[in-house]
């Protein structure tokens, strides 16, 4: 599995924690383990610091989608907002640009027509005003 594959995995997981309403559940009862192929430490990571800070990322991206609420998103934009937002404010080693592309192409396969265009926009305005690592 390589990053790409690793990102998808990991907004499929945070997709469902969000529609169960848990993000208190241990990484190894939310990932797919077996899926993880050489992308534990990253997937580990990115989980934490989404669970760890998901009411910060949360109010964060809601300050940043003008009149959009993080209640009223696309389950599949709000689930990689969380995870481009959690790489660029937690994952040290991952260039901003390459979070926000990331999460626009995530978006493209998964999203709506609109929601490439509302991610990058959301996630430039944030980068913008809380500046890149």
């Amino acid at each position: 599995m390589n990053r790409r594959e690793a990102r998808e995995t990991m907004m499929k997981v945070f997709y469902q924690l969000d529609v169960a309403g848990d993000f208190q559940s241990s990484f190894e009862d939310s990932v797919p383990m077996e899926k993880l192929g050489g992308q534990e430490s990253y997937c580990r990571a990115i989980y934490e610091a989404v669970c760890e800070h998901k009411d910060e990322i949360d109010r964060m991206i809601s300050e940043h989608s003008i009149k959009w609420k993080v209640e009223r998103m696309a389950k599949t934009d709000i689930a990689t907002l969380r995870l481009a937002t959690g790489e660029i404010l937690f994952i040290e080693d991952i260039p901003v640009p390459v979070s926000i592309n990331e999460a626009v192409e995530m978006v493209k396969k998964y999203g709506t027509d609109q929601s490439p265009r509302f991610v990058n926009a959301v996630l430039g305005s944030l980068v913008k005003v809380h500046g890149q690592k």
